[in-house]
């Protein structure tokens, strides 16, 4: 907070910068991390996340890999988010991998104080709900 009492607005490539040092160390117990693809790109856009399933589920021991785009106005906005790995879960478009916002909260209802740990770790959060834990998986290593 500043002194008059308003947030202080971190800029978009200091945010990423952050969230960068963060993803590389792996986060919590080291099942989900994140890291930028081009380290040459300026703007950092786009990202890969590495997400191992959540024990008992069928997802137990799968390691799933996410791609996230960050456009210009993010984290204004939330990035977009799609699995590159093949996967049945309820917030996943079945045809192209896309996390689809209407079925996935935190997209649809984004804070710019998210990040992309957080959509991560809500994704291995949400594969081991009632809802997804149980469904019947693609092949292992099949991609989309």
């Amino acid at each position: 907070m500043t002194s008059s009492g308003s947030p202080v607005i971190v800029p978009r490539n200091f945010r990423l910068l952050e969230e960068l040092e963060r993803g590389e160390k792996g986060i919590g117990d080291g099942t989900v991390s994140y890291g930028m693809d081009d380290g040459e790109d300026v703007f950092m856009r786009s990202w890969t996340g590495t997400i191992i399933g959540p024990n008992n589920s069928v997802h137990e021991g799968r390691i799933y890999t996410v791609k996230l785009f960050c456009d210009k106005d993010y984290p204004d906005r939330p990035p977009s988010v799609r699995f590159h790995s093949r996967i049945n879960m309820t917030a996943v478009n079945q045809e192209t991998g896309v996390v689809d916002p209407r079925h996935f909260p935190m997209l649809a209802q984004w804070r710019r104080e998210y990040t992309m740990e957080n959509i991560l770790t809500e994704l291995k959060r949400e594969m081991a709900s009632p809802a997804n834990r149980k469904l019947q998986q693609p092949p292992e290593g099949s991609t989309f």
